[in-house]
This record gives C-alpha cells, sequence and structure tokens, in this order.
C-alpha cells in the first residue's frame, strides 16, 4: 500500500510538472499574438498621428520602420523557441521518459535500496575540541564528563558538559536528563552562562519563549563584552522572539532611586528646594554605593537616568559609560546616551570626540535616527566634510514632517553647506 501510494505521489507531482511543458506551445503563440496586437496599435497610431500632421513625414515613415523591426525579431524568437520538430513522437516522449525514469527508480529502490542515516546520526557534526587536536562526537562527550563526575560529582562544570552532551545526543533537545544537569550546575555555580543557556533552550522548546527570552536577556545583561557566546546568545533571542511573534524584549529601564514610605511622607511635607536636595541626596548615595561595587552594570544605568532627570548630564553620561563598560548598552539606552551628550553642547557648536563617537554608534543602530543624523552632520560640517554633511541632514529632512520647527534651521544648514 505503501509502495503504491509513492508512486501514485511521484506519477501526480511529475504530470503536474509536465503540464507547463505541454502547453508551452499554446504559450508561445499566445504571446506572439499579445504582441502583434501590441504592435499593430503602435502603427495605426504612427498613421492617426501623421494624417493629421502632429509628426512629420520623415519621423512618420521611421517609426513604421522601427515598428516592423520589433515585429519581426518578435516573430524570430518565437520561431527560435519552437521545437524543430512537431511530431507526436518528439512532443510525448520527453513527458513519458519523465514519467516512467522516476517510477523505474522508484521500484528499484523499494526492492533493494535501504534507508540512509537516521537524522540522529546527521544533525550534529562532531565537535571540536577545546585544544584543537582531534574532534568528539555525542558519545564521547558524554563517556568524559561521566568520568569527571565519577570522580567528582559536585564539580560544576562537569554536570554543565554532561547536559550539553545530552542535548547533542538528543539532536538539540534538552531532556529531562539534561534539564537535571544544568540546574545541579546553577545550583552550584550560579553564574554558569552555558546552564542557563540551555535551560532557556529548553523553556523555548517547551512553548513558554517569555520564560526563555527573560533568562536569555538576564544572561546577556551579566556577560562581559568580549564573552565567545554573545552573538550566538543574541541570534538565539532575535529567533525565539521573531518564531513566537515577541517584539524582541528591551533591557529594563533605569528608574529613579525609590524612597521608602517614610521618606516620601517626609519629603512631601518639605519645601521645594529642601525636597529637590533630598532626592539629589538619594542619588549622591547611589553614586557613592556604585564606586564600591563598580560592577553593578544596571545600578549605572539607574543612576544615569536619575542625573540625567536632575539635569546633571555631564554625570549621567560618566554613569553611562561605565554601564557600556561593562557590556554594551542597546539602542534605546544609546539614545539617552547621546541625549545627555548633546544637551551639554553650546548653541551652533559642533559636537565634541567622546559624543560623536556615541552618536555614530547609534547611527549605525538605527541609520534614521533624527538625533544621530542632526548632530552627525554639524561634526561633518565642522570637519569640512559637507557632503557627508549634506547626505545626513537631507535624510533627516526627508523624515521630517511639514510643520516640524526644526526644518527652518536645517534647510539653512544644508543651503550653507551647499554653498
Amino acid at each position: 500500500m505503501l509502495e503504491f501510494l509513492l508512486a501514485l505521489l511521484a506519477t501526480v507531482t511529475v504530470g503536474a510538472l509536465l503540464v507547463p511543458l505541454l502547453r508551452a506551445g499554446a504559450r508561445r503563440t499566445e504571446r506572439l499574438d499579445s504582441e502583434l496586437a501590441i504592435y499593430r496599435d503602435q502603427l495605426a497610431e504612427i498613421e492617426r498621428e501623421r494624417a493629421a500632421g502632429a509628426v512629420p513625414e520623415t519621423e512618420a515613415a521611421a517609426a513604421r520602420v522601427e515598428v516592423e523591426r520589433r515585429i519581426l525579431a518578435a516573430a524570430a524568437a518565437t520561431n527560435a523557441a519552437a521545437p524543430k520538430d512537431s511530431s507526436a513522437l518528439h512532443r510525448f516522449l520527453p513527458p513519458a521518459l519523465s514519467l516512467l525514469i522516476p517510477l523505474l527508480a522508484l521500484g528499484i529502490y523499494l526492492q533493494i535500496g535501504h534507508p540512509g542515516p537516521t537524522l540522529k546520526q546527521v544533525a550534529q557534526p562532531p565537535h571540536p575540541r577545546a585544544d584543537g587536536q582531534k574532534t568528539v562526537t555525542a558519545e564521547s562527550l558524554l563517556a568524559e564528563a561521566r568520568a569527571r563526575l565519577a570522580q567528582a560529582p559536585d564539580d560544576p562544570d562537569a554536570l554543565s558538559a554532561l547536559g550539553e552532551a545530552l542535548v547533542l545526543e538528543a539532536d538539540g533537545t534538552v531532556t529531562p536528563a539534561a534539564i537535571d544537569a544544568f540546574e545541579r550546575a546553577l545550583a552550584l555555580r550560579p553564574d554558569d552562562a552555558r546552564a542557563a543557556y540551555y535551560l532557556g533552550l529548553h523553556e523555548a522548546q517547551s512553548g513558554d519563549s517569555r520564560a526563555a527570552l527573560a533568562r536569555w536577556r538576564e544572561l546577556e545583561a551579566r556577560s562581559p563584552p568580549d564573552a565567545p557566546w554573545l552573538s550566538m546568545l543574541r541570534a538565539e533571542i532575535a529567533r525565539v522572539a521573531r518564531a513566537a511573534g515577541l517584539p524582541q524584549p528591551a533591557a529594563p529601564q533605569p528608574a529613579m532611586p525609590q524612597p521608602s514610605r517614610d521618606q516620601v511622607e517626609a519629603m512631601q511635607n518639605l519645601p521645594p528646594e529642601q525636597r529637590q536636595q533630598a532626592i539629589r541626596g538619594m542619588v549622591e548615595g547611589l553614586d557613592a554605593k556604585l564606586k564600591e561595587n563598580p560592577g553593578d552594570r544596571a545600578g549605572w544605568l539607574r543612576l544615569a537616568n536619575a542625573w540625567k532627570v536632575l539635569g546633571e548630564n555631564a554625570r549621567a553620561a560618566d554613569a553611562y559609560a561605565r554601564a557600556n563598560a561593562l557590556a554594551p548598552l542597546d539602542t534605546r539606552a544609546l539614545t539617552d546616551w547621546a541625549e545627555a551628550h548633546v544637551r551639554q553642547i553650546a548653541p551652533g557648536a559642533p559636537p565634541p570626540s567622546e559624543a560623536v563617537a556615541v552618536l555614530e554608534r547609534l547611527e549605525k543602530a538605527e541609520p534614521r535616527n533624527a538625533l544621530a543624523l542632526f548632530y552627525l552632520g554639524a561634526a561633518s560640517f565642522a570637519a569640512g566634510d559637507k557632503p557627508a554633511a549634506l547626505r545626513r541632514w537631507k535624510t533627516l529632512l526627508a523624515l521630517l514632517p511639514a510643520d516640524a520647527p526644526i526644518r527652518g534651521l536645517l534647510e539653512e544648514r544644508i543651503k550653507a553647506a551647499e554653498r
């Protein structure tokens, strides 16, 4: 029964593919007829214009010659595409062979053939060893990890390696045994990046994409900028978010340090100036704590946002730089960092080099960012690169609405660059 269904499926598929071949002659004739109809209309139009005196006789004659040349070319192309021998044998022999050969091959395969390697055998290529001396399979990785665990059952590296080998053995599926190994590894070493990644992969495979993205985002935030797994991790974040129809999760937005209930009640009774001083004192307290613990990236982002709210843009820019040194900022944080820089620029002055560096990263991440286009245009103009300034400013001008207040200033700068 299976063989019959396979043969029937092959026959129907090949037959469907042969329909265009059998209809090729009809399509060629229809195409030529359509082209001739167009050319006839063109000849009639030329004659009408000549009779009305709209075109001179010489131009009308030249136009007729050109149309007639196209008619000849179309006919020649159709004749060249047509088969030389239109006999029934030459017409039906290719379709017949196309049907018979797959059926014959299928019959021979079902008699003497055998399936190739299983998915498990081909899905996972051998993985290179860290020392580069030889390649190993999932089976050898499993044996190595189990041997290590036999000597040291609480070795987090060995547990994590065991979990990864089990995933490889299962063709990329995070199995319950692998989950157990990864969870034990994380319990012994909470910053184990490999275990965190594969547990997120298990959540994605189980349909809980939001949990996977949250776990992976946390791993991304605490990973050093040069971590070798970051590019792969970010690619997986994008893939899972896209497959689940979710927007790529943005990093948590930093907020002002939150006062306690008692502090809020106390500040409500203060005059505005004293209330502002109290808030500033809280921010300075956070600043002092971060100087004792400079590896707290989320803390630096909170501090940067707090300084920006207070109008301390130089301090905000410094805090963003410290957070960026721990892990590259995303586009939204880059925008805030750039704003902290440009708010320090005097009217009409070009942005300084440290601001340009941030703006260039922002432009690369978001080429149509208005802030980057305007100030990088100003930097290009100040450096004497007027073509780059014009390119950026004209791009920005096309993005602005007609009633944007900045249009007048931007148009003046474009005229100055063009001069």
